[in-house]
């Protein structure tokens, strides 16, 4: 992958980012979608967030070697806070981390965007405590999309506050609103698989001297809406 040829997976991210958007791309490593979208007239500028040295200076290095410096700003930043009120940021994607440390970096930056801006999230894992912390902070899911690449299955959420903010139930909170109603051969394959894995949890606890009770009635409740979903 580089600045050219976008893994199929941020190409899609980059496919919800709107036209001419002021794009804050968090955790933007080599910065290769953000570089990609500007070499493509797509965004009309950028800031790419890293809190780590070494990515933020491969950042660095691609837009100057890309001549975008002008357009592209990098900083070395902890998530939102990479991101400053002149910028105007409109659009904010973050890629390719667990929906925990997704969660983590919107709830620790939250005073450092209007609320406003359209959010393009990407997890790795942990899809459902995102939307639940989407959902309540008053973020409506828009659209979302599941994929397979390398033979991982990832998902993209994207989201924004509108003026009636919409509730979802567990099970949307687990497949996704829209992908479940959907139902994409990727999307029976991924859930046909996480099954597999909840039933086999479940018997190694239902063994186990020590009875997890807790856990053990959450996997059950989780299978139940799995079968349920996949019929």
């Amino acid at each position: 992958m580089n600045a050219q040829q976008l893994s199929k997976r941020l190409a899609k991210v980059g496919e919800f980012v709107p036209n001419q958007a002021r794009l804050a791309d968090i955790g933007s490593d080599h910065a290769y979608l953000p570089v990609r979208l500007m070499l493509a007239n797509k965004i009309s500028y950028a800031v790419c967030g890293e809190v780590v040295k070494g990515p933020y200076e491969s950042a660095v290095h691609q837009v100057t070697l890309q001549g975008l410096a002008d357009k592209i700003t990098v900083r070395l930043a902890d998530g939102l806070f990479a991101i400053e009120p002149s910028d105007n940021i409109d659009t904010i994607t973050i890629c390719g981390m667990g929906g925990t440390l997704i969660k983590q970096i919107l709830l620790e930056g939250k005073e450092q965007i209007t609320g406003e801006e359209l959010l393009v999230l990407q997890p790795n894992v942990g899809e459902a405590t995102l939307r639940k912390y989407l959902v309540a902070n008053g973020y409506t899911i828009i659209s979302e999309e599941i994929l397979e690449e390398n033979k991982k299955i990832y998902e993209i959420i994207v989201a924004k506050k509108l003026s009636q903010p919409t509730s979802l139930n567990e099970a949307q909170y687990l497949f996704g609103p829209h992908l479940m109603q959907a139902k994409t051969p990727i999307f029976i394959k991924k859930w046909q698989r996480e099954l597999k894995q909840r039933q086999k949890v479940l018997q190694q606890l239902q063994k186990a001297t020590t009875k997890h009770m807790e856990k053990m009635t959450e996997l059950e409740a989780e299978i139940k809406l799995i079968e349920e979903v996949l019929v």
